[in-house]
């Protein structure tokens, strides 16, 4: 992981300790806790983490997503095709290549003050049964943005049979990897895009 700034050092400690993990894993379960450093605001990074109707904005191993109709039987009120919120059920279809091909998934909290969501794997053909995520963004320098984001994701995910906990982390592991530095890759584009327009936009004026 890439050196974090040496004024942001402290908040990372901070962050991971006011990370809401949910329930620690259980009996034939792991799980871990990682932290990704991004050099953009915890507005943009949130932008794309709090898209739960559109993962695959920054996570590559998404080809498409659909938000599937929720009821009234459901937690929340009942919507529509396509409306997001807290207990709504996403579709996902991973690109080709990869040990599976779909994922069927719950929203289980979206905090927009606190920058904090998670979700829970509900089904598919993929080893992650019982796949539960959360993460949460952190100023990296307090009071100044130019320090960027402090990313932490933690899941917890049931180990299979025929499979021991190590072999279960390290597949889990290298998914969120991936998508955090992917994360981290996409922000910073656009930060960069965004600092450059807006420096274009002062010349001319």
């Amino acid at each position: 992981m890439p050196r974090l700034p040496t004024a942001a050092e402290g908040a990372q400690d901070e962050a991971v300790r006011r990370h809401d993990r949910g329930a620690p894993a259980g009996p034939g379960q792991c799980g871990a806790v990682h932290v990704q450093h991004v050099s953009a605001p915890v507005p943009l990074v949130w932008s794309l983490v709090r898209r739960f109707d559109r993962p695959q904005c920054y996570k590559g191993f998404v080809r498409a997503c659909g938000l599937l109709p929720r009821t009234c039987g459901g937690a929340g009120p009942a919507t529509g095709a396509g409306e997001m919120g807290v207990g709504s059920v996403r579709e996902v279809r991973l690109v080709s290549g990869l040990p599976a091909r779909t994922s069927t998934e719950r929203l289980d909290a979206l905090d927009e003050e606190r920058h904090v969501t998670g979700f829970t794997v509900l089904g598919g053909d993929h080893r992650l049964a019982n796949y539960r995520s959360a993460t949460s963004l952190h100023a990296a320098g307090g009071d100044s943005p130019s320090l960027g984001t402090i990313v932490v994701e933690s899941y917890v995910v049931d180990v299979p049979r025929g499979s021991t906990a190590e072999e279960t982390r390290a597949f889990a592991d290298t998914i969120v990897r991936c998508n955090l530095r992917s994360l981290a890759t996409v922000c910073q584009t656009m930060a960069a895009r965004s600092a450059s327009n807006g420096s274009n936009a002062s010349t001319h004026m």
